[in-house]
């Protein structure tokens, strides 16, 4: 039978996709399990130290919980003091920046990469996501790749952005929308 969509023997991850070798990525799975997923609630410098030793740019006192999932570390950028919820999934196929004083709450889930579904060979299709400073992405928020989240923006619970949200503004629904400024002038 001849596949018309998708033929995942086809599949291949391309060269230097990771961004490290596999015995690094390998490694970084081992201390994201034990070291980092078993560590106190309280030890926000022990995973910081752990993400910075596999080459992530964490700020100061960025609090991460223990049930954050990053892929690739080394993808990601954290700015001073911001919070990482329980059960957020950094899904950093390419880069995640987030910004100063902002805050992921729990089980949201930013993700920079999908697949082709016309190349039947499944490709990757990734972009970057970025959110500014002083952002609050509310629980259970999903964020597609190539987003960009501005300065002070908020997005309300269970929220899905395909698409850029302004700076200042609050957005939500799916898929998320602005709906007001998060202050008036």
């Amino acid at each position: 039978m001849p596949y018309e969509f998708q033929d995942l023997e086809q599949f291949r991850v391309p060269p230097g996709f990771r961004g490290r070798s596999a015995p690094i990525v390998l490694l970084w799975q081992l201390v994201q399990s034990t070291l980092f997923g078993l560590s106190p609630q309280p030890f926000y410098a022990w995973r910081r130290a752990l993400l910075r030793l596999f080459g992530a740019k964490i700020g100061r006192k960025v609090l991460l919980r223990p049930t954050a999932r990053i892929t690739f570390p080394w993808k990601v950028q954290i700015g001073d003091f911001s919070w990482i919820g329980d059960h957020v999934e950094l899904y950093s196929l390419e880069k995640i920046s987030i910004g100063c004083h902002s805050v992921v709450s729990q089980r949201s889930y930013l993700c920079t990469g999908s697949h082709d579904m016309d190349d039947i060979t499944f490709a990757y299709l990734t972009a970057p996501i970025t959110i500014g400073d002083q952002v609050w992405i509310a629980s259970d928020v999903f964020v597609a790749p190539g987003v960009t989240i501005g300065r002070g923006a908020v997005v309300g619970t269970r929220s899905t952005v395909f698409s850029d949200v302004a700076a200042e503004f609050v957005a939500f629904g799916q898929p998320a929308q602005a709906k007001r400024r998060r202050r008036d002038p």
